[in-house]
């Protein structure tokens, strides 16, 4: 195959789009490299910290949404890795669906669902035994007692009892904690906030847009 068929075969009325995108997530991670800053993908979500182990848990009764994402395990693995590698695998099966079946434009763009939904259960089964090493750089960092007092900013909005996700760094380490909102007042993503107190056995902590007392 040469160049100028490669271009053509990824540059389809189907392809363009998929190939943009792994063009857009190409130079995120190259600027992410360069840069050593993350943007920051997030979604609200109804955690709840207080399960035995420790770990991150989906409620007893989440929506469908939370349980799909508990199912591909993003409540452990960061959500740009598993993008950009479902995004990879989707776009390879697309392009050498082109390759050797040159179906119709119709035909083309109806299968970007089932090889989408196929990369992602990949991408699924090649991450899970990534997962313990995820689970240690989301945990890593000092102990509990010195978050106290220190500054973060949300990943998710909370509200009342609802718990959510906050990123702090150790040094230049980032390391996510589950919080509460330590009055029940909303607090809404990417608010700086201060980590005031912590719950019980220290599963959970609870912050402040202020110092409260």
């Amino acid at each position: 195959m040469t160049f100028q068929e490669f271009l053509h075969i990824a540059f389809t009325p189907v392809n363009t789009v998929l190939s943009v995108l792994l063009i857009l997530a190409v130079i995120y991670w190259i600027f992410t490299i360069i840069t050593g800053l993350d943007i920051d993908i997030g979604f609200d979500a109804d955690f709840d910290a207080d399960a035995p182990d420790g770990h991150v848990h989906v409620p007893d009764d989440p929506s469908s949404w939370i349980q799909f994402l508990k199912f591909l395990n993003l409540d452990i693995v960061p959500v740009t890795y598993f993008l950009t590698i479902s995004l990879l695998f989707t776009w390879l099966t697309s392009f050498y669906i082109e390759v050797f079946i040159s179906p119709a434009f119709w035909l083309a763009a109806v299968l970007v669902i089932p090889s989408l939904i196929i990369s992602i259960l990949i991408t699924k089964i090649i991450l899970k035994p990534l997962n313990p090493f995820f689970k240690e750089i989301n945990h890593k960092g000092e102990k509990a007692h010195d978050f106290l007092g220190r500054e973060g900013r949300m990943k998710s909005t909370i509200h009342g009892t609802k718990t959510g996700i906050l990123e702090v760094f150790i040094g230049s380490d980032p390391m996510t904690l589950m919080v509460k909102s330590k009055n029940g007042e909303r607090i809404e993503h990417g608010t700086k906030v201060i980590i005031v107190d912590e719950g019980p056995q220290k599963k959970f902590y609870y912050v402040a847009t202020e110092i409260q007392f």
